[in-house]
């Protein structure tokens, strides 16, 4: 009878069901691309931003003392003016109408040189035509238009134009004007890169602002004064320039790395120059290093290698390491800070060499993470003597 009872007690132990292993892992919650941070070539006058959508910002330079940003300002009308009149697709929207008072503004403004197009009474504007000659050839009579067509006032639309600086998070900004042709209109170039970031969420924002030229009523053919159009990837935005705010550029380009496509958006502002060519030439030479750099830096960085990143532990002391299938790829800098996450699966009892135990993602790319070798079975002994 003991006998019997000692062989129905080993039965059971041997078809026991084997208790699940245990899986830990090493993998930090965040982790910095290996290398030193880059220095990018800084203008050494003036201000900078450079950010990456989708991975961050990339530096800056200067003070973040507010300074004039001249036809800079124009982005925040043209995005006040589709935020309250949007457009989708090739819609044209509603016309403006050209009045006698349009034309007074427009004559009133030759004598200083500032940046216009001519219009004429009775003259109808589309709202895409209107937003093709603020941004193009920088027409400050058409900001003013527009603002009127707006909001009743210009002094009504500047209210408006602060009001959504204010939302984006840009508290070192304050416009006075529609056009920033006055120098009390200021800026910084961080703030100016979230209303870049904001205004090229409109498919019709960006698209007009990556025209080389456009054709309108009365002027006709208008030409872009962003000489970086199809440079290095660029796509916009705006010039900006006066004897107070110097030269400036609110830019953005795109970048391809590792198969991921990317858009750049930077400013960099308040450059010197005698003249208006001068200025936008030194200006636009600072971009053209600047994106020169980016290409450089931005590359596809091993973040984690196929090194061992934890354990499987069965029940019976068996082990097994895990580690990545293929080394995890990013697309950054040296430097950047990168969350990662980490997601597993119960592994079983025991597991065999290459057998998928959970994943590893970051920035986008997700690695599977596997049992390096089998875990053998556990021992006639141990079954017979186990617990648990």
């Amino acid at each position: 009878m003991l006998l019997a009872l000692l062989g129905a007690g080993a039965t059971v132990q041997l078809t026991r069901s084997l208790p699940d292993a245990t899986l830990a892992t090493t993998v930090a919650s965040t982790m910095r691309i290996p290398g030193d941070a880059p220095k990018l070539p800084w203008p050494d006058q003036g201000s900078a931003e450079l950010l990456i959508e989708g991975l961050g910002r990339l530096g800056g330079s200067g003070t973040d003392n507010a300074a004039p940003i001249g036809s800079v300002a124009k982005v925040m009308t043209a995005y006040v003016i589709l935020r309250d009149h949007p457009l989708t697709g090739d819609e044209e929207g509603p016309s403006l109408t050209v009045t006698a008072a349009d034309v007074a503004d427009y004559q009133a403004r030759i004598a200083s040189n500032q940046s216009l197009v001519p219009v004429r009474v009775g003259e109808k504007l589309t709202e895409r035509d209107a937003i093709e000659a603020l941004m193009l050839p920088s027409a400050n009579n058409i900001a003013h238009q527009l603002a009127i067509w707006d909001a009743g006032s210009e002094s009504a639309f500047v209210g408006k134009m602060n009001d959504a600086a204010a939302d984006l998070g840009m508290t070192a900004t304050r416009y006075t004007d529609p056009s920033g042709y006055l120098p009390t209109t200021v800026s910084t170039a961080p703030d100016q890169v979230k209303l870049a970031r904001a205004a090229l969420k409109s498919k019709v924002f960006a698209e007009i602002v990556a025209l080389p030229s456009a054709t309108i009523p009365v002027a006709g053919k208008i030409r872009n004064y962003n000489d970086l159009l199809g440079v290095q990837g660029v796509f916009g935005i705006k010039t900006g320039s006066t004897d107070e705010a110097g030269g400036c550029l609110l830019f953005s380009a795109r970048l391809t790395v590792g198969g991921r496509k990317l858009t750049v958006v930077g400013a960099v502002f308040n450059q010197p120059g005698l003249n208006t060519p001068e200025q936008l030439a030194n200006v636009n030479q600072e971009v053209r290093a600047l994106l020169r750099a980016v290409r450089r830096t931005v590359k596809q960085y091993t973040l984690l290698p196929a090194d061992q990143v934890g354990e499987i532990r069965t029940a019976w002391g068996a082990t097994s390491p895990v580690r990545p299938a293929t080394p995890l790829k990013v697309v950054g800098w040296p430097g950047m800070s990168v969350p990662l996450e980490v997601t597993t699966s119960a592994p079983g009892a025991s597991v065999t060499a290459g057998q998928p135990v959970g994943s590893v993602q970051a920035a986008g790319v997700r690695v599977d993470l596997r049992a390096d070798t089998t875990t053998p079975d556990p021992t006639l002994w141990w079954r017979l003597t186990r617990t648990g």
